[in-house]
């Protein structure tokens, strides 16, 4: 006999996962304004998540400074930069949380100051590991390597100044390039993944996919 805490999510999860596919071919004002109410519950659910969310980077972070664990330092800058942050958003450069923001508050000044230039020196840095990676792919041990090397290097070469220079033929063919072979591979990975979402979707509304229940069977 299942327990009816194992029961009560299954059937929540089949009722609201029918009623949710179904609403979308119904054509009518109710199943419109319904679908709004339902987006409005998104963004609720959402905002509880995000509170969990932060609860659980607070734990985390928290038993690695009580129990000393490896890197514990980083996790001070966590807590420091956390509380900085919001200090910044609830000060709202002197309107308080809710009131109408200012033009330039401490927030932006921090989110441009630090966040954004630290966002531009770790995308700098990925820029040297994606070559690295690129020069290890890119060896033409067989004949797909080496049509993939002479595909990246046509690219790469019609992209900048010195392509058209080299030949007036470059752009064209790196623009050929990107919008057929690669939108062809693009819309195959993206069509694969919609598969892979409305397979995953259907077995959880029929309760063979339960890892959100905590694993249980």
């Amino acid at each position: 006999m299942r327990p009816i805490k194992l029961t009560i999510p299954l059937a929540l999860a089949l009722l609201f996962g029918i009623f949710g596919f179904g609403i979308q071919y119904v054509v009518h004002p109710w199943a419109a304004d319904t679908k709004e109410v339902i987006a409005l519950w998104s963004r609720v659910i959402g905002g509880i998540a995000t509170l969990l969310g932060i609860y659980s980077l607070v734990h985390l972070h928290m038993t690695k400074i009580q129990r000393k664990q490896e890197g514990w330092g980083y996790s001070l800058f966590f807590f420091l930069g956390f509380l900085v942050i919001t200090a910044a958003v609830v000060y709202n450069g002197g309107r308080w949380l809710l009131s109408a923001k200012v033009e330039q508050s401490v927030y932006d000044l921090l989110y441009e100051a630090l966040y954004v230039s630290a966002g531009a020196t770790m995308f700098s840095l990925l820029g040297f590991y994606i070559a690295s990676a690129a020069v290890r792919t890119f060896r033409a041990r067989s004949f797909e390597a080496a049509l993939l090397l002479a595909a990246a290097i046509v690219v790469m070469v019609g992209q900048v100044p010195i392509g058209a220079m080299i030949s007036p033929y470059f752009p064209g063919i790196s623009e050929w390039a990107l919008s057929v072979p690669n939108m062809a591979a693009k819309r195959a990975i993206m069509m694969g993944v919609s598969l892979g979402a409305i397979a995953t979707s259907l077995r959880i509304i029929f309760g063979l996919e339960r890892s959100y229940l905590g694993g249980g069977d």
